[in-house]
C-alpha cells in the first residue's frame, strides 16, 4: 500500500531556496549537493519536504556522476568471474548453473558466450540484473 505525504509548498519553497538545487556543472556544486544530502540521510525525522528535496538532490548527482564517472562497460563473461571470485565461488560451484562442466570451462575462458537461458539462471543464482551476462 502506497501513502502520499502532503507537501507544503511553502516549507519546500523555504528548503530549495536555502540550498538553490539546479543541474550540477563542477566537482564542487556535485560536493556541496552531496553534504546536504548526507545531511538529510543522517536524521531519522525528516519532513516530507525533506524527503522530497533529498529525492531531488539525490537525482542531480547521480545524473552529474552518470556524465562524468561512466561505468565502464563490462562483457558478460567479466561480470560472471569478478561475480565469483567476489563471492569466492569455483569452477566446481558454478557449472551446474551453467549446464555442464564443459560449458562452464568455455564460458569462464571466453570461448563461448553465455546463452540467454543460461543468463537468466545466472541472474538467479547471483540475485543481479539479468543484463550483466546478455
Amino acid at each position: 500500500m502506497s501513502t502520499t505525504t502532503e507537501i507544503t509548498d511553502s516549507v519546500y519553497a523555504e528548503l530549495l531556496a536555502k540550498s538553490l538545487p539546479r543541474p550540477i556543472r563542477t566537482e564542487a556544486e556535485r560536493t556541496r549537493f552531496a553534504e546536504t544530502l548526507l545531511a538529510l540521510d543522517d536524521r531519522d525525522d525528516l519532513s516530507p519536504e525533506e524527503e522530497a528535496l533529498a529525492e531531488v538532490l539525490t537525482l542531480l548527482i547521480e545524473d552529474y556522476e552518470e556524465k562524468n564517472y561512466p561505468l565502464p562497460q563490462v562483457s558478460p563473461n567479466e561480470s560472471l568471474n569478478a561475480l565469483m571470485e567476489e563471492r569466492g565461488l569455483k569452477h566446481k560451484d558454478i557449472w551446474p548453473v551453467l549446464g555442464n562442466k564443459g560449458a562452464a570451462t568455455e564460458v569462464l575462458s571466453g570461448r563461448r558466450s553465455i546463452s540467454k537461458s543460461q543468463a537468466k539462471r545466472l541472474a538467479e543464482f547471483f540475485h543481479v540484473p539479468i543484463d550483466l551476462f546478455v
